[in-house]
């Protein structure tokens, strides 16, 4: 950290801000936008009886970020600002004190340091591990309509986890069908689309990499990243699912009116005429991976899985060549 003096340090951190301040916006609203709950006939409520669809439907990410924009406007497209920015700054300290900042690393969605294959995915998990529950607490203060405020930490905790989660935090490791969706999301891309990439395709980082670009290796690469498309997209749908589902909450509340424990006073709420989004009934919880992916094609249809695919296939792309 040092090698890099007091205003290297400063410009990194401006750097992250602004950057921060250009994708929060549209990350949040693909949290959304893949969160929503919109079945596609009538179910079936805790005592038996039909019940009507839930949930808007939006039918795209663009119609998503509109629907933000008109119910909550700008502060409701910054939401999950400060567990991001945290986490952000965090772990870049991390790997500044841990690193040699004089060696460039890859540290992104889809790459991670060059240390092996093996090497590559304990670093992995072990960001997933530090980084999982950040990650809840972002994703649930997203599709929260309360109006959390930036600086009140203690009662962000309270609203987005439950008694039992605040009691035994380590129960976020075990909701269930989690881990197994992203250790697999982990697994796909250091196993099979991170050896790929440097098989087939050149480091633009060094001067060579350009002359050493191959139409083939390129179309054969595209076909790669559609096949892994096909695979992480549902991935990360049923992750954003697994992520909002409160473990041990009442059946009474839904995940997007999250429980107050022992607050009487009312929340302040985001467009209190309308949700931005609907979510399934915490009284019937997806029980792991394979029976949320069941639940979302029975319920919702296929297509629910692959929303926003052009975006992973982007963020494939994106770091094929770093």
């Amino acid at each position: 950290m040092a090698s890099l003096g007091f205003f290297g340090i400063v410009f990194l951190f401006v750097t992250l801000a602004i950057s921060l301040a250009i994708v929060v916006p549209f990350s949040g609203v693909l949290v959304r936008f893949r969160a929503n709950f919109n079945p596609k006939g009538l179910r079936l409520d805790e005592e038996g009886s039909t019940a009507p669809p839930t949930g808007p439907v939006v039918k795209s990410y663009f119609a998503m970020f509109q629907r933000v924009y008109r119910i909550e406007g700008w502060q409701g497209l910054y939401k999950g600002l400060m567990p991001t920015a945290l986490t952000t700054f965090a772990v870049t300290l991390f790997v500044l004190a841990v690193f040699d900042p004089e060696k460039p690393r890859r540290h992104s969605k889809y790459a991670a340091p060059d240390t092996g294959i093996l090497g590559t995915l304990v670093y992995s998990i072990l960001m997933l591990l530090v980084s999982l529950p950040a990650t809840i607490l972002t994703y649930r203060a997203i599709t929260t309509p309360v109006k959390l405020g930036y600086f009140n930490g203690l009662r962000a905790v309270r609203v987005l986890l439950t008694p039992t989660e605040r009691r035994r935090p380590w129960i976020l490791y075990l909701t269930p069908g989690l881990m197994a969706a992203e250790i697999s999301h982990i697994m796909l891309i250091v196993l099979v689309l991170g050896p790929l990439r440097r098989l087939l395709l050149p480091s633009l980082r060094e001067s060579s990499g350009y002359q050493e670009l191959s139409v083939v290796k390129v179309a054969i690469y595209t076909i790669v990243a559609i096949v892994s498309t096909a695979i992480l997209t549902p991935l990360e749908v049923i992750t954003t699912r697994l992520v909002i589902q409160r473990n041990h909450a009442s059946a009474e509340y839904n995940s997007v009116h999250q429980e107050v424990e022992g607050d009487s006073e009312p929340q302040e709420e985001y467009g209190n005429e309308e949700e931005v989004i609907g979510l399934r009934e915490e009284g019937d919880p997806y029980l792991g991976l394979v029976d949320c992916a069941k639940r979302i094609i029975d319920e919702e249809g296929l297509s629910t899985l692959y929303r926003a695919w052009w975006l992973t296939l982007f963020g494939i792309w994106a770091n094929a060549f770093v």
